[in-house]
């Protein structure tokens, strides 16, 4: 399929500019695409072909080229002026601070690597952890301990624990499906985090500060919490299903972890093997690994608390947190831990100062994919905002407004369509949280249910989405193919999507029976559930194709 990505690219431009000039055309002067539903047409074509052709950048493109069409009003030539200003020019400056944190994480874990620290702890690891569920429950609670930011989440974790799923035979999209599953959904249900500051930072209130909203709507984040009993039951089940059941089969009967091949030097060579450091590691300490991550966490709030701290001048760590800015808090942390960490190794002679100097281009190179990927999301999603999709949706949820009651479902369901087709959780409850809060009165038990459907609705989509920072960390931090991430995680996504669904339409109805808060152990009892008939299915499919149940 690949082979053929830039012809199917090309022929489904071809026929979308077609069908765009032809509606364009025949609808008259007055005719628009701002704030219709043709708003989201790039994004769903991009996301389309990612999945058709398993490649992203042609993809990513072809989105960005049918939405600088749109924008410029079917103009060719102003076509490509579109996309070079308010697309990709925009897009560098928007995520400058995110793109040279993410440079920041890749030189310090080349930096932990060329110490060999990332050895050391693969092989305590290999003695320690005996087996493949201790091996997905340590990446799990890592995940869940690392909750200030989900790009530090992502990359941190991808890191540290890729060492210890290799050893067990884990497939690297497996290893990126934990890793995802929990950056997000723990940043969303935390009070401290760069999320719950963005949250708050679009909360209008008269009754609620941000931070009160943001806390007293976490019981009812289903997606997250769920996400959560998902994870736990299916390790303790050790069971998978869907594309990722074989990719898992495959790292488990041929050692193929799927790790990302990259070209360095005209030669291809695994990640692998230059993700550990040196083959005989002669100096670095597993202390080499956890000192310089507990210096990049503590910094990393600091510079988040003192980017707060100016924006307020005065005031709570609560409020510094909920006027922070993450893209230039975490360079700030980042670039100190940098020089701190880089200090430390050398001083410890584990690293020589030209040795140090080398890994400045190779964090760099190992983050190129990443960023070129995460540059033309946002270059997308800046010309989809150019379209006004808010418009549309404001129109939807009015026409659905008298259903009070399914109306959490509902805004559930229109928060996952905006962030699978933008790419972005905090773009989506943007955009939904001064709606939803216009819709439920402050008064109503709804209110926050409504809210918390608004972010677990973000948070789904974003997760399923291709075209999406967070999933685009997760597959650089586990170094496996992002297309592949995207597809092994679809499956599990969106089985916790489906009983999140369900649990919205029962505290809508519980609602009026006063029992709320029933559609929480509900949803447990759901997840859980499935994954156990999930299990009975998956044993006797194995068995069916001669594998060992």
């Amino acid at each position: 399929m690949k082979k053929y990505s830039l012809l199917i690219a090309v022929a489904i431009l071809v026929v979308a500019i077609a069908v765009i000039a032809i509606v364009n055309g025949t609808a008259g002067e007055d005719f628009t695409f701002v704030g219709r539903w043709w708003s989201l047409l790039p994004p769903l074509v991009a996301i389309v072909l990612a999945l058709i052709t398993k490649e992203a950048y042609s993809s990513l493109f072809v989105g960005i080229f049918l939405g600088g069409f749109m924008v410029s009003g079917c103009s060719l030539l102003e076509t490509f002026d579109t996309i070079t200003t308010t697309g990709v020019t925009s897009a560098i400056a928007d995520t400058s601070g995110v793109l040279f944190f993410l440079v920041i994480l890749g030189i310090i874990v080349a930096l932990i690597n060329q110490s060999g620290a990332s050895r050391a702890f693969g092989e305590w690891a290999k003695k320690h952890i005996k087996t493949k569920a201790g091996a997905l429950f340590a990446t799990f609670v890592l995940g869940v301990l690392i909750f200030i930011d989900d790009y530090f989440n992502c990359l941190t974790v991808g890191s540290v624990m890729s060492p210890v799923t290799d050893s067990k035979k884990i497939s690297r999209v497996k290893l990126a499906y934990i890793i995802d599953a929990t950056a997000a959904p723990v940043c969303m249900i935390a009070p401290v985090s760069s999320w719950a500051a963005a949250v708050s930072s679009c909360v209008e209130s008269e009754t609620y500060s941000g931070i009160e909203l943001f806390v007293r709507a976490i019981p009812y984040n289903f997606y997250s919490i769920f996400t959560f009993v998902f994870i736990i039951t299916l390790i303790i089940l050790g069971i998978d299903y869907g594309k990722m059941s074989g990719f898992e089969i495959k790292a488990e009967k041929d050692g193929d972890l799927s790790v990302l091949t990259v070209a360095l030097n005209d030669e291809k060579e695994e990640v692998r093997v230059k993700e550990y450091g040196p083959a005989n590691p002669a100096k670095g300490r597993i202390y080499d690994l956890i000192i310089p991550i507990v210096l990049l966490i503590i910094l990393s709030i600091w510079g988040l608390l003192r980017v707060g701290f100016q924006a307020i001048e005065e005031g709570s760590f609560v409020k510094a947190f909920s006027e922070t800015d993450a893209t230039v808090g975490l360079p700030l942390g980042g670039i100190v831990a940098l020089i701190i960490i880089s200090i430390y190794l050398i001083i410890r002679k584990v690293v020589s100062f030209e040795d140090a100097m080398k890994c400045v281009p190779k964090g760099f190179m190992a983050m190129v994919p990443a960023i070129t990927i995460l540059v033309l999301a946002t270059a997308l999603k800046n010309l989809t905002g150019e379209l006004d999709a808010k418009t549309f949706v404001e129109e939807v949820m009015a026409d659905a407004a008298g259903l009070q009651w399914a109306l959490p479902a509902f805004v559930f369901v229109i928060a996952c369509v905006i962030a699978f087709a933008t790419g972005t959780s905090w773009g989506t409850f943007g955009i939904l949280i001064p709606i939803v809060s216009a819709v439920f009165p402050e008064s109503s038990s709804l209110f926050f249910v409504g809210i918390s459907a608004c972010l677990a609705g973000a948070v789904c989509g974003d997760h399923c989405s291709p075209i999406s920072d967070t999933t685009i960390m997760s597959s650089a931090g586990a170094h496996c193919d992002h297309i592949s991430h995207v597809e092994t995680q679809l499956p599990y996504a969106i089985s916790v999507a489906v009983i999140s669904f369900i649990s919205y339409l029962l505290a809508g109805i519980f609602d009026g029976m006063g029992v709320t808060f029933l559609s929480i152990p509900i949803g447990v009892i759901l997840t859980i559930g499935f994954l156990f008939v999930m299990k009975k299915i998956v044993k006797t499919d194995k068995t069916m194709k001669g594998f060992k149940a």
